[in-house]
């Protein structure tokens, strides 16, 4: 066997061995993609409960006068969560969703205020701290099973970090970049801003009767008890978000992995081909010539 033939079917195995693998990684996330979404849909009522909760207390009080609402009149900070993944192997997840960050922080810049970042997932920790940029708050190990407790633990970080004032390291306002799950092949970076929250007023009316509300002890304390709960709600979310993009993506790329490597096989089994009918089309040359030459020989 010729060294041209050995190589490229050394090379056959190689591939091969990568397309198992790759074709692994896509049943695994196939199977991980149906309880992401579950699990995002099952928390859309719980969510949407408290959003008519706070709408609830915002439209039957005169005067809203609340921490979380009241935006700074010169912001100086303003933080960014980033939500990244903990695992590669899902194309280009995690550099869209950086990159986007990038321009948010261009942004905020231009309006004058200094960034603060807090990073979630291992890939975006590792981004960071490759580029020397400061972090304020890291969180990992979550990225693809997100649970209410995760959400809850930087939620906290951010409400303390809003609760101090610019001099005291604290930010006046929290902005969130993650990645939007629209369906299976389409997931999309979006920024969000979670502080202050924007209270509207629409004329739209709603349909049939008007609930009636009673307060206990008062809505602003209501308000205080419930707005915690609807950021770390909004949070959740977007981390939930964040893990069924996370999936459908690696899913995706390693689909597209697959698929070239098979095509990859068959133009080097192509080329084994063109090499084994080379050595053969030469050794059959070595026989004639051999032949001919000694019944050349045998004639004289």
């Amino acid at each position: 066997m010729g060294a041209q033939l050995r190589a490229v079917r050394r090379r056959i195995r190689s591939v091969q061995s990568t397309a198992k693998i790759t074709r692994a990684q896509e049943l695994i996330a196939a199977s991980r993609i149906i309880k992401a979404q579950q699990r995002l849909h099952a928390a859309g009522p719980y969510a949407r409960e408290l959003t008519r909760a706070v709408e609830a207390v915002v439209s039957m009080s005169e005067n809203v006068d609340h921490p979380l609402t009241r935006p700074e009149q010169s912001p100086r900070r303003a933080a960014v969560v980033i939500v990244t993944s903990d695992r590669g192997f899902a194309g280009g997840f995690n550099a869209n969703l950086l990159r986007e960050a990038q321009r948010l922080r261009g942004l905020l810049s231009e309006r004058g205020l200094e960034t603060v970042s807090y990073v979630a997932g291992r890939k975006g920790i590792t981004w960071h701290r490759f580029r020397q940029i400061e972090m304020a708050g890291e969180w990992s190990g979550f990225s693809d099973t997100p649970r209410q407790h995760n959400a809850a633990e930087i939620t906290q970080a951010l409400l303390d970090a809003y609760a101090l004032s610019a001099e005291e390291g604290g930010v006046d306002e929290i902005n969130i970049v993650y990645t939007e799950f629209v369906s299976m092949l389409t997931q999309r970076p979006v920024v969000r801003r979670l502080l202050p929250l924007v209270i509207e007023e629409t004329a739209e009316v709603p349909s049939g009767p008007l609930p009636s509300y009673e307060f206990e002890p008062s809505p602003e304390d209501v308000l205080n008890a419930l707005l915690p709960w609807y950021v770390e709600s909004r949070l959740f979310h977007a981390l939930l978000e964040s893990a069924a993009s996370e999936i459908a993506s690696r899913r995706r790329a390693m689909k597209s992995a697959t698929d070239n490597a098979n095509e990859l096989v068959e133009q080097l089994s192509r080329e084994a081909n063109k090499a084994r009918q080379a050595e053969i089309t030469q050794e059959i040359s070595e026989i004639v010539g051999g032949a001919n030459a000694l019944a050349a020989a045998t004639r004289e």
